[in-house]
């Protein structure tokens, strides 16, 4: 990989940096702000968000930014531009718990897809997954795993739920 160190491939740091990303971005006060945000949200059934440390890391350091892929075509499928920004999951909360207890984990917002509107979430692991209209889909083992997952146009893993037995 090149582009910034061995972080990013190429492609994805021009990427990252176009949108205002650069290695030693850190906005923790919007972090907070969100993280306090999302503590008093409720849906309205009164599911909570989960705030986890590994989001607002993310959220600190790739915050407000909207990412466009450097290039049209992708190596499996069309890549996906993102936003980073939590509060575009705020109604979302029952959704992520749901998916979340699914998994054996707790789930953090992190933004959302820009053409398709999936949601983007981590757990406290920090493994990414994506949410929408289709399915639910795994990015990557780290945010910066899932960063390139999305801008390479690289086909993510589909979650699937355990065979239930047949009666």
């Amino acid at each position: 990989m090149t582009g910034t160190g061995d972080r990013f491939p190429a492609e994805v740091a021009t990427a990252l940096r176009r949108a205002g990303w650069q290695p030693g971005r850190w906005d923790i006060a919007t972090a907070e702000v969100w993280a306090d945000r999302l503590h008093v949200h409720r849906s309205p059934g009164g599911h909570p968000h989960t705030v986890l440390p590994a989001a607002v890391e993310v959220w600190a350091e790739f915050g407000s930014l909207t990412v466009e892929p450097a290039g049209p075509s992708g190596r499996d499928i069309a890549p996906c531009a993102f936003t980073v920004d939590p509060t575009l999951c705020l109604h979302l909360a029952r959704t992520l718990s749901d998916l979340g207890r699914a998994l054996g984990t707790a789930l953090a917002p992190l933004g959302e897809e820009t053409a398709s509107g999936a949601a983007l979430a981590i757990d406290a692991d920090g493994r990414v997954y994506a949410v929408d209209a289709t399915g639910d889909w795994y990015l990557g083992a780290t945010f910066d795993d899932a960063a390139i997952t999305l801008l390479t146009g690289t086909r993510p893993a589909r979650l699937t739920a355990p065979e239930q037995p047949h009666e």
